[in-house]
């Protein structure tokens, strides 16, 4: 019987996610909703569900209670087990090599952090995972090109605009998918091929180029900080100077959430049909749904080219917009080109476009949030988020771009 390979997740959660502004505020970035009824921190642990992979370590840096009713011990994805199974990794204090207090400073520096633990696991492969990216991929098939090829790293690659590269790690490629060079957020990309932050790792490879760049970096590193940073800005780029870094292509839908214009983004995508992550009824994405009844579209109701989540009560106008479970829309309310988190309610008269509206929010008689040009939709510039536990009062108008603090009222 042949052995499968001792495989090793690390699930990186990340930290503030300051870029998403008030919608992080007060909660992890892998833990805000994507398609109404799913966190993103689903996609990458159903990958390794459904890929066999039951040793998951979830690194959280920021505001870890916000995913522990939702991840729990792992249950969804049949990780709350007595052996392997979800393991959290806090920020913590420590002795060793490896070991230093206080937060990381990047998804590179956080494999430093754990190194120690890492050697000791003695996996085959250690796969790490961003936890805030859409995408659903069968992690087996990585696994075997990267033991077939003998990498020190296989990069999952995925093909964005030049635009969108810009903001990302853009993998220059040679024959045979050998990575020549990582140009990490570049000015003026080359290539639209980007790493899609999903990497698999040859253990003593990678331990030996975290403890090299610590050993160099010291003089640059400030106070508990390694200077190693993120993957982009020195490891990935000191294992491919090696030449047995490999690209695996990505075949299906991908989408990194790390701003707001990008969460409406990824909503217009899954409403267009162009997200194929829930296509396949042999490998789900799976989640901790919500213990609430069928949603109910009134009479009174026009829902058109939209998603409406578990519990929703429609007697609105809602278009090209995702409700989530527990919504309310009145009879005469619109919801426009917007996401609507969970237990909000947006009464009578109200209006509501180009819009993410947080959970527990009150959207007044007769008030008006942000806007929708006629025969457009809204730009980046004039996207309105509403943070939770807001309420805009009966009549108030909420200017396109504005931004609501949590628990604040307009």
């Amino acid at each position: 019987m042949t052995r499968r390979p001792k495989v090793l997740a690390i699930v990186q959660a990340g930290g503030q996610g300051a870029r998403m502004d008030v919608l992080t505020r007060e909660r992890a970035k892998p833990a805000l909703p994507y398609a109404g009824q799913y966190q993103l921190v689903d996609f990458g642990m159903s990958s390794l569900a459904h890929s066999g992979v039951t040793d998951v370590w979830l690194s959280v840096q920021y505001l870890a209670s916000s995913l522990h009713k939702h991840v729990a011990a792992g249950r969804p994805w049949d990780l709350d087990r007595t052996r392997g199974g979800l393991q959290w990794l806090p920020p913590e204090e420590g002795s060793g090599s490896a070991s230093q207090s206080g937060f990381s400073e990047g998804n590179g520096d956080d494999l430093y952090r754990n190194l120690d633990a890492i050697r000791n696991f003695g996996a085959d492969v250690v796969l790490v995972l961003s936890a805030d990216q859409v995408f659903s991929l069968d992690l087996r098939d990585v696994v075997d090109q990267h033991l077939d090829n003998g990498s020190s790293c296989t990069i999952v690659t995925t093909e964005v605009s030049r635009s969108q590269a810009a903001a990302k790690a853009v993998v220059e490629l040679g024959a045979g998918g050998v990575v020549t060079g990582l140009d990490y957020k570049p000015e003026d990309p080359q290539t639209s091929t980007i790493a899609a932050e999903i990497f698999a790792y040859h253990p003593s490879r990678l331990a030996a180029a975290l403890e090299d760049l610590r050993a160099e970096r010291v003089d640059a590193a400030d106070g508990d900080d390694s200077g190693i940073g993120d993957f982009g800005e020195h490891l990935i780029p000191r294992l491919v100077e090696d030449g047995s870094v490999h690209a695996f292509a990505l075949p299906g839908y991908w989408r990194d959430l790390g701003t707001p214009s990008d969460y409406l983004a990824a909503h217009r995508d899954l409403l267009a049909g162009r997200v194929d992550v829930f296509d396949d009824p042999e490998w789900p994405i799976l989640t901790r749904w919500p213990e609430l009844p069928a949603a109910h579209v009134r009479r009174s109701a026009t829902v058109e080219h939209s998603v409406v989540s578990a519990g929703a009560d429609i007697a609105g106008t809602v278009v090209g917009s995702v409700i989530g479970p527990g919504v309310r829309v009145a009879k005469g309310a619109v919801v426009q080109d917007s996401v609507v988190f969970a237990q909000t309610v947006v009464e009578a008269g109200a209006e509501v476009r180009g819009a993410v509206v947080d959970s527990r929010c009150t959207i007044a008689r007769g008030a008006r949030v942000g806007e929708t040009p006629p025969g457009s939709r809204v730009g980046d510039d004039r996207l309105v988020l509403v943070g939770r536990d807001s309420r805009v009062a009966r009549g108030a108008v909420v200017a396109p771009g504005a931004r609501l603090e949590p628990g604040s009222t307009a």
